[in-house]
């Protein structure tokens, strides 16, 4: 088996490698845009999916894994920042409320695709103005969903209560990845 981890990003390849998995990573190039009758819930599925029909047609032995987060908070989508002041509104929307990550795998074979989605909730303490522009100066989440990272200073500050997995909100829900993995 050849794994092609399709992201770019830091976390899902530490996580994957500590899992014990040997593998490639590789770059898929395609719009992420949500058409509006995905319901919040299903849209980081759909992103995911998205991601891995985009790629190459797969050569026997190789299996692609592709990877989305969404956060959402009262049935709002929450994606990328744009900029610092989107980045700001985001995190006044999430301060002193719960809300919900949601992160889908999809795992693809030459002959078979399998999504999967974890959700797991997050309550967040009250955050002020100066604590919000702190993250954002120090940290730049930018290439975060919800504008934050778990494992960065707002998820180990502000962060009262969860319920799920840490690693399904810091993007890759690592008990999914390992079970169908295991099964291929």
């Amino acid at each position: 088996m050849k794994l092609l981890l399709a992201s770019q990003s830091p976390r899902r390849k530490e996580l994957l490698s500590n899992l014990g998995f040997e593998f490639e990573v590789v770059k898929i190039d395609c719009e992420e845009i949500v058409p509006e009758h995905i319901q919040v819930g299903e849209s980081a599925a759909y992103l995911s999916e998205l991601k891995a029909d985009a790629f190459r047609k797969l050569e026997e032995g190789e299996v692609l894994l592709t990877s989305d987060t969404v956060v959402a908070i009262d049935n709002q989508f929450l994606g990328k920042p744009k900029d610092e002041d989107d980045a700001m509104n985001m995190l006044k929307m999430l301060s002193g409320k719960t809300h919900q990550v949601y992160t889908a795998i999809t795992v693809k074979t030459l002959d078979k695709t399998i999504t999967e989605t974890d959700v797991a909730n997050v309550e967040l303490d009250e955050l002020t103005d100066d604590e919000i522009k702190y993250y954002i100066q120090n940290y730049k989440p930018f290439d975060k969903a919800g504008s934050y990272g778990i494992q960065e200073w707002l998820g180990m500050a502000k962060i009262r209560r969860m319920e799920g997995s840490f690693y399904t909100i810091m993007g890759l829900p690592t008990h999914l990845v390992y079970k169908i993995l295991k099964e291929i």
